[in-house]
């Protein structure tokens, strides 16, 4: 069975740009079409297609809302933003409001089959672009805190220590290993187990383990 969509955009062009470009894709069919966001929330209410590709600047009712009131009805309809924008407050709140997908119109000719097809397999579908946007502000944006893991808890060098530890090497491997003296390691060991409050070698390493700082052998 074809995977029924919904085209909804203000721009004919981009409407009809995109029907000729789905009518290409074998098991894809556009089933109708919708000028602003009202008429998009009443067409996929009553033909409950299999995914929206939904433009999110349109008039009466923006895609956001659109999306939002789509998703509410519970009839499984996968949505897939569509925008000129790339701004990540643009992208989370689509997929706050329940879109499965987002694309940048720059990007959709090339993309859109392939994300037609991801997000009726359950997954979500962002641009290269989009995502590359994404990661870039978290990053910017992100603080470190304490998270209670090892990656928060302990230094670079103290979860090599601590790896070298859970794997079964003796002070003088590890601080040859690491080219560091034993008093070093020595040292390292003992705030490892400060800040762990662990006081043992199997303690020290059942909680390496749980980290995924190493692996037990089998």
């Amino acid at each position: 069975m074809a995977i029924r969509v919904l085209l909804a955009d203000d721009h004919k062009m981009i409407r009809d740009g995109l029907r000729s470009l789905i009518g290409q894709e074998e098991g894809m069919e556009v089933i109708a079409q919708a000028e602003d966001g009202k008429s998009t929330v009443r067409i996929a209410r009553k033909l409950c297609p299999d995914v929206v590709v939904m433009d999110i600047g349109m008039p009466d009712l923006n895609g956001i809302e659109a999306t939002r009131q789509i998703a509410g009805a519970k009839k499984n309809i996968k949505v897939i933003g569509l925008s000129m924008h790339s701004d990540r407050r643009y992208v989370s709140q689509m997929l706050k409001a329940g879109a499965s997908g987002y694309l940048h119109k720059d990007d959709a000719f090339e993309e859109l089959a392939e994300a037609i097809r991801t997000v009726m397999k359950g997954k979500t579908y962002l641009s290269p672009d989009i995502a590359k946007t994404l990661v870039d502000e978290y990053r910017r944006t992100a603080e470190p805190k304490d998270d209670g893991t090892a990656f928060s808890a302990l230094t670079d060098r103290e979860r090599e220590v601590l790896q070298q530890i859970a794997e079964g090497k003796t002070t003088k491997e590890t601080a040859a290993h690491l080219g560091v003296s034993v008093k070093t390691i020595e040292t390292h060991r003992l705030k490892i187990m400060d800040k762990l409050d662990i006081h043992s070698i199997a303690e020290l390493t059942k909680y390496a383990v749980r980290e995924g700082l190493t692996e037990l052998e089998s």
